[in-house]
């Protein structure tokens, strides 16, 4: 979350915002007007990123990083350094998240890599093909016979949908996914490079010494 190259730039937000979102306590209340710009890891944070600790093999990071704030859990609050502002409750891991996905939150529905809204002129589409509207497929990709796709749906780039597969609403279908004989529901994440329902890694010898 540190590089802003790959995330948009969440809204600058107060540690006691922070706090309130999180039900966590500050534990110096008059730090509540620092300025948060963002979430970084121990090693990579700076005075205006908040960071989290909830593991001792991480300690040595902990007492050399520069966050600005850190939200841990009351059992480690004394070992945050006295220049980074603590931000305590239990269950640290699922509140750090719950940041991430208020701040995030486009980056939780992978949209379309080259910014279409619709079909791309080198996709390939058989004639056949049933695809709602509001579906977005990415170049090269490659959608065969009777294949149903429904509304909200993104096709990434050479993904190939084999003969026969449905994909129901609001899906992602990463970049050079395969899928064949297979029924994918709603709201389903399929990462790139993916293959489904094609053969699995057992097989039966049938040599010349096979019974």
């Amino acid at each position: 979350m540190a590089q802003p190259t790959f995330f948009k730039t969440p809204p600058s937000s107060t540690l006691a915002d922070i706090a309130a979102l999180t039900d966590a306590q500050l534990a110096d209340p008059s730090r509540g007007g620092l300025e948060i710009r963002g979430l970084a890891s121990l090693d990579e944070a700076g005075p205006r990123h908040l960071t989290f600790f909830d593991n001792l093999k991480y300690a040595d990071q902990l007492a050399l990083t520069m966050a600005g704030a850190c939200l841990v859990s009351e059992r480690f609050q004394a070992r945050v350094p006295s220049h980074v502002a603590v931000v305590a409750r239990g269950a640290t891991v699922p509140r750090f998240v719950k940041i991430a996905r208020e701040w995030h939150g486009d980056a939780l529905r992978p949209q379309s890599w080259f910014g279409n809204d619709g079909i791309a002129p080198s996709a390939i589409i058989d004639p056949t093909a049933h695809l709602e509207d509001g579906v977005i497929v990415d170049p090269l990709a490659v959608i065969g016979p009777n294949v149903e796709i429904g509304t909200g749906t993104v096709i990434g780039a050479a993904a190939v949908i084999g003969a026969g597969v449905k994909i129901g609403r609001d899906c992602n279908v990463g970049a050079h996914c395969a899928i064949q004989a297979a029924l994918i529901g709603n709201n389903v994440l399929i990462h790139t490079g993916c293959s489904i329902g094609q053969d699995g890694y057992g097989f039966v010898f049938s040599g010349p010494t096979a019974t």
